[in-house]
């Protein structure tokens, strides 16, 4: 689960600029003139970067997006301060870079962030399959984890706070018909986001579930997609392709990787044993609910307020069909059911 804590302490640069996401040049040139002064206006160049789906993202450079001093600048999307939490969203940053974890995050303003850009290239579904490669995330992933909050900070978990603020959200674009509900109680696919009074009970059932799963509570990314993770852009989002999920032997060697990094980042002894790879297997395939269901809450509100061209819809009723489809299979799953394996 995802305790949001850290924090470096540092005071970042704010400049009080507001960037329209229409016609966004004239806003952004004023906050290069003030990060990047010597870059000629007549000489800058933008990107902007379509994978995004909650924010707008556009990379500015002199030259060539691969020469050091690229600036991204991150526009916030519409309404999205209802359910993130900017200022921690900042902090995130903050520790991650310390930690040497992601990019230095250069100001605020005040519809977004500036922050560096990393080189390299945006990993392909294919690519992840590649040994060298997913170990590569996996243990770095063990060194995010591993990052100790400071003396005195909560370590309580935000997940069921932030999907109960969600699904509160959502409930005035969320239906409540009788066939809509029963339909989320069949084996069939969804057709439509269920019930607000379906998924209010699925939440609480997850959330009864897998609080009683020895999961440890450690800081987490939270958006972990393969187009967040940079190898050293191409499509974004549409479909979710459930076929390409990795096989339960992949899993096992991704999470043997994790396992020798987070121990080693929290000096215990590195070699992880199948028992413990077996026990950490069922409860990712148990959080991997949580996942469905959080993504699910969060494509709903995305449908009714965010001004990007993507069927949020669609993408809700993807995550939360394979929650359901994959509900009873995983609740009942248990390390003893495979220690055989």
């Amino acid at each position: 689960m995802d305790p949001e804590r850290g924090g470096s302490g540092d005071q970042l640069r704010h400049l009080d600029v507001a960037v329209d996401e229409r016609e966004p040049r004239r806003g952004i040139l004023d906050l290069l003139s003030e990060l990047r002064p010597e870059w000629k206006t007549q000489d800058i160049q933008m990107k902007t970067f379509t994978e995004g789906i909650t924010n707008q993202l556009i990379g500015c450079y002199v030259g060539s997006l691969q020469e050091p001093g690229c600036v991204l600048v991150r526009l916030y999307g519409r309404m999205t301060e209802l359910y993130m939490n900017r200022d921690r969203e900042v902090e995130m940053f903050q520790v991650f870079h310390a930690h040497g974890c992601g990019p230095e995050i250069y100001c605020s303003f005040q519809n977004g962030i500036c922050y560096e850009f990393v080189r390299g290239n945006v990993l392909e579904d294919e690519l992840l399959r590649q040994p060298s490669i997913y170990r590569l995330i996996a243990a770095e992933m063990g060194k995010i984890h591993s990052i100790q909050p400071k003396r005195g900070q909560p370590t309580e978990p935000q997940l069921w706070a932030k999907m109960s603020h969600f699904l509160t959200l959502a409930e005035s674009s969320i239906t409540r018909t009788p066939a809509e509900q029963a339909c989320t109680k069949s084996s069939l696919p969804l057709r439509e986001v269920p019930s607000y009074e379906v998924l209010l009970e699925e939440m609480e059932s997850l959330k009864r579930h897998l609080s009683q799963t020895d999961s440890p509570t450690v800081l987490c990314h939270n958006d972990l997609l393969t187009k967040n993770i940079i190898y050293d852009c191409q499509e974004g989002v549409t479909d979710v392709d459930y076929s390409l999920y990795p096989s339960r032997e992949l899993q096992r060697d991704w999470l043997t990787a994790y396992l020798e990094s987070y121990k080693r980042s929290t000096g215990r002894n590195v070699t992880a044993t199948d028992e413990e790879v077996t026990k950490l297997y069922v409860q990712v395939c148990k959080f991997s609910l949580a996942s469905n269901f959080f993504w699910g809450l969060w494509a709903i509100l995305q449908s009714q307020y965010s001004s990007i061209d993507f069927d949020f819809r669609r993408y809700a009723v993807a995550r939360l069909s394979y929650y359901f489809e994959k509900k009873e299979e995983y609740f009942e799953l248990s390390a003893s059911q495979l220690t055989n394996y």
